[in-house]
């Protein structure tokens, strides 16, 4: 749901590296939006702390 904001090398293309901040951060994109992306989308699937979980597990494997 994120490779069209990839601007090619795993980055956000709205990203910027000087700031470290979104360029876009008031009009980001639902996906971005995470706390109103799991209540539109997984709040039925999971508890908040299991997505959490989750997601932690995949930034530590992404890391490694």
């Amino acid at each position: 749901e994120t490779s069209w904001l990839d601007r090619g090398d795993a980055v956000c293309r709205h990203f910027d590296e000087v700031t470290n901040l979104c360029l876009i951060y008031e009009d980001r994109p639902l996906v971005c939006r995470v706390e109103e992306y799991y209540e539109q989308h997984l709040s039925r699937s999971f508890e908040w702390n299991d997505f959490v979980k989750i997601n932690l597990e995949i930034c530590q494997n992404l890391r490694s």
